[in-house]
């Protein structure tokens, strides 16, 4: 699994992964990329998320209680190959 695909399978804060393109959220890779490089608290996982939300894609909502498991998610992934 890979940072693309948790970004589109379970972030998905525009509920689109039904209809866009799998490359829908890949402008934010390298964001959550550098996030996980620095050996993250899901805490700080949602706060990157919740950033990008705030400031891209102009969301005012605050923590949705999913995005815990999205971060766990993420923090699982090996992204120091």
């Amino acid at each position: 699994m890979a940072i693309r695909e948790v970004l589109f399978h379970d972030w998905d804060p525009l509920e689109v992964n039904d209809i866009a393109p799998e490359d829908e959220y890949d402008s934010y890779i390298g964001q959550v990329y550098r996030t996980l490089s620095n050996s993250p608290t899901a805490e700080c996982v949602v706060e990157t998320l919740i950033r990008i939300e705030n400031e891209y894609m102009e969301h005012d909502e605050q923590t949705r209680p999913h995005l815990f498991q999205v971060a766990e998610k993420l923090l699982k992934l090996n992204v120091r190959r």
